[in-house]
């Protein structure tokens, strides 16, 4: 195999920002584990931001697996189909996560199915846990396999000095262990769909 067919057959991953508030921090939470992700060899990824995309709140009459083509929104539904796995970066809102977000996962439903995420979370003093809790289910719903770990960021705004963490041992550990988990599955869950294709 060579060294460029090796890169296309690494799985793909999809880094979902979440936040689409004014002033939000999750930018710069997003570029910090996009530069994480950049230094694998085992994957590649693109970074979605959910403001780049034009999604109403999601308010068709039939879920999303009954959706006809001309109704899902292109091009969401082609940068989530064409990704083997799934990093969401999420705020905490008042116990829960951003309903643009909630949008986004409900609008399209089958490009979702059998593939890996895991969650980056920061807040206050939960870091973003009780919105997990409450992705993780629906993520089992969209037929995805949450992985275990994540990365947990308390107060955040505190942890970063213009862009960078002031203890990146730490949170390197956590971000590594969490993608050597999203890698594995995206790698076993890429070869079962396309055997079964």
């Amino acid at each position: 195999m060579t060294a460029e067919s090796a890169v296309a057959a690494n799985p793909h991953i999809l880094l979902v920002l979440a936040s689409t508030r004014e002033g939000r921090f999750g930018e710069t939470v997003a570029r910090w584990i996009g530069a994480v992700l950049e230094q694998r060899a085992d994957l590649t990824f693109e970074l979605a931001d959910l403001r780049d995309f034009d999604l109403p709140y999601y308010n068709q009459p039939v879920p999303a697996s009954m959706l006809t083509p001309e109704q899902q929104p292109q091009p969401w539904t082609s940068t989530v189909g064409r990704s083997d796995g799934f990093v969401i970066v999420s705020p905490e809102y008042n116990h829960g996560y951003p309903a643009p977000l909630k949008s986004a996962l409900d609008c399209v439903y089958h490009e979702w199915n059998r593939k890996p995420v895991a969650f980056v979370s920061y807040g206050g003093w939960s870091g973003g846990t009780r919105a997990v809790e409450q992705l993780r289910q629906v993520a089992v719903e969209l037929q995805m396999a949450p992985v275990r770990s994540g990365v947990v960021l308390q107060f955040a705004r505190r942890l970063f000095d213009d862009g960078r963490l002031n203890e990146p041992e730490r949170y390197l550990a956590a971000a590594g262990a969490m993608l050597d988990d999203l890698a594995w599955w995206a790698t076993a869950l890429k070869r079962a769909r396309e055997a079964t294709n």
